[in-house]
């Protein structure tokens, strides 16, 4: 199933917005999947060195410090693969549309 998002187009100065439906193709949906794939699996790598560094720092260096350090680090700064997807149709809607 396509992804899916609706955006507002003003047509008129005072008219109120035109919702315009925005869908990836099959093709575009893998393709930002993979992306936030890669992107996702190098940034918990960062996190895992940073937590590794963390845990040096402050004397708390075992495996399950580093892996919990590694984990809240990774949820505080992934992005979602929704937020990807949502990124993707409003690239194309700007695109389409402006």
């Amino acid at each position: 199933m396509a992804f899916s998002k609706t955006f507002p187009r003003k047509v008129m100065e005072n008219a109120p917005p035109v919702w315009e439906e925005i869908r990836l193709s099959d093709e575009e949906e893998q393709q930002v999947e993979e992306e936030c794939r890669r992107a996702n699996f190098q940034l918990l790598d960062e996190c895992l060195e940073e937590a590794k560094s963390l845990g040096i720092k402050h004397r708390i260096n075992t495996d399950e410090n580093q892996v919990s350090l590694a984990i809240a680090l990774f949820e505080k700064r992934a992005s979602h693969v929704v937020f990807w997807k949502e990124s993707k149709t409003k690239e194309k809607f700007d695109k389409q549309y402006k």
